[in-house]
């Protein structure tokens, strides 16, 4: 089974930088106890998301930020 793309640019460095934040502050204990828990797993999720560009979410609602360059045509 092929997984396309569909996180792409802006989409991406939203995610990564939202679970790089997440960490931080459950890690510095801003968040504590059950937030803190929930923060990791959101964090885990964005980032696994942000890095590998594809989000389960958004293949069930079809939603894609990922654009194709197009390809040089080769001669």
């Amino acid at each position: 089974m092929k997984l396309s793309l569909n996180v792409g640019g802006q989409d991406r460095t939203g995610r990564i930088i939202l679970g790089i934040v997440l960490i931080a502050l459950a890690y510095y204990e801003v968040l504590s106890g059950a937030a803190a828990i929930t923060a990791y797993i959101i964090a885990a999720i964005a980032l696994v998301t942000g890095l590998v560009r594809f989000c389960p979410v958004n293949a069930l609602f079809g939603i894609n930020t990922f654009k194709v360059k197009p390809s040089k045509p080769t001669e």
